[in-house]
């Protein structure tokens, strides 16, 4: 019997050493034509990339011959990327001619529904992972979970839930609404004054399951208010936020076009400045000695510049803001790349349609970024501020596989990003259409 159970144990130790060696473990092979790192770097031809159990096990010269068991997603003839990160999103809403009253029409359900589709919609077109920053009904917390369970198709998804405004700022839901409608919004509603309710807000997101903050320290474009820049946060109030959200290990992120707006973020040590229309040299320098990052979101300027001649798509008081503020940013952003500020690709998809987030790469070239350093915006750099850089946002081994294609050369034109023939992620092949 002792010589048995003495065979048994043997048997168990070989099948778990050839387990541990790989023997019963197919691989995903990806011939990369091209293949753009994400780093900077500049772009190495006819590699492969080998995918074990979600993650990049090597990256190797030429075109590795495939085991029998191994899959093998043939892209010599392509352009091969990390998965692309969008910094701005808000995927649980969409702009629409009559869209502003929706928020008395449409329940928790709808919102919480639509905004399925719109995560398929941005995974899709190659962004692997997004931060929303603003929803309704926390939305995109559910989204989040529903998404990292396996039971609904999206990007994985950093969200702030309800971003936090003052009293009739930029992001009261109670903007442009009767008060019978309505009641008073709290700290919970993401509405506060003073720097307690502030901490108070910081906690309530927590509370819901956020992952980070937002707030929105200067007044904003489609809000239901007159002004699009005026600083709409004192100083106790941000730094009773930041301060706040460090203990909880959140991030701060502040949507702003005035320059006193942000200054004043970034005196109080905020992450990011979403927007930025207006800044400055001033601005500049400041961002460049805090170390903080700069999100665009060009595309939502265009959009709203022109929906804005749209008779009817906005209310009187949003369209002389949108006429003014929306065509600035791409300029701004010409001006803070050249001044070395640290840039994260972001979109604010949503005030235009998901699935075209693309677009924002179009504007950077446009503008003077080189393409490479315009999708190291979209990998390193967005996970560098998102803070996740060691576990994903370059094609590096042993990071997570999150891997984008294209048929044609991104370096020699940027648009053929609209066109995402390869997505992955997490090791899983969500969209494959041959070149």
């Amino acid at each position: 019997m002792a010589q048995k159970n003495t065979t048994l144990k043997l048997a168990a130790l070989t099948s778990s050493l050839l387990l541990a060696m790989g023997a019963a473990q197919a691989d995903t092979l990806i011939y990369a034509g091209q293949l753009i790192d994400g780093t900077g770097a500049q772009p190495q031809s006819k590699q492969t990339i080998v995918v074990d159990n979600g993650r990049i096990k090597a990256i190797v010269d030429g075109f590795q011959q495939a085991e029998s068991d191994d899959t093998v997603i043939d892209r010599r003839n392509g352009t091969v990327m990390p998965g692309f990160i969008d910094m701005h999103t808000h995927l649980t809403s969409q702009l629409a001619p009559g869209g502003y009253i929706h928020k008395f029409t449409k329940s928790a359900a709808d919102v919480t529904i639509n905004s399925v589709t719109y995560a398929e919609k941005t995974l899709h077109a190659g962004f692997t992972t997004v931060r929303d920053l603003g929803d309704s009904y926390n939305a995109s917390i559910a989204l989040r979970n529903a998404v990292n369970a396996g039971k609904v198709e999206g990007p994985r998804i950093f969200t702030a839930g309800k971003s936090i405004a003052t009293t009739g700022g930029h992001a009261d839901p109670t903007n442009g609404a009767k008060e019978d409608l309505y009641p008073s919004p709290t700290p919970a509603d993401g509405v506060i004054n003073g720097p307690y309710e502030a901490r108070k807000a910081v906690r309530a997101r927590y509370q819901d399951g956020a992952d980070l903050i937002k707030l929105t320290v200067t007044g904003g474009v489609l809000s239901v208010a007159k002004s699009g820049q005026n600083p709409q946060f004192m100083i106790d109030e941000i730094q009773g936020i930041v301060d706040t959200a460090r203990d909880y290990e959140m991030k701060v992120t502040v949507h702003a076009h005035g320059k006193e707006g942000m200054m004043r973020a970034i005196e109080a040590g905020v992450d990011s400045i979403e927007h930025g229309t207006y800044m400055d040299e001033e601005v500049m320098d400041a961002m460049k000695a805090k170390g903080v990052y700069y999100v665009p979101t060009i595309t939502a300027g265009k959009s709203v510049a022109e929906r804005a001649e749209i008779p009817g798509f906005f209310p009187e008081l949003v369209q002389p803001k949108a006429k003014a503020i929306g065509p600035k940013i791409q300029s701004t952003f010409a001006a803070a790349y050249k001044a070395g500020v640290n840039i994260a690709f972001g979109t604010d998809a949503g005030v235009f349609d998901h699935g075209e987030n693309y677009r924002e790469f179009i504007y950077m070239v446009e503008a003077g970024m080189p393409p490479l350093e315009a999708i190291k915006a979209a990998t390193h750099e967005a996970a560098t501020l998102l803070g996740v850089i060691d576990d994903f946002g370059t094609l590096t081994v042993g990071k997570r596989a999150d891997i984008v294609a294209v048929s044609a050369d991104p370096l020699a034109d940027i648009a053929t990003l609209a066109t995402i023939d390869l997505v992955i992620k997490d090791g899983v092949v969500v969209k494959n259409n041959p070149n």
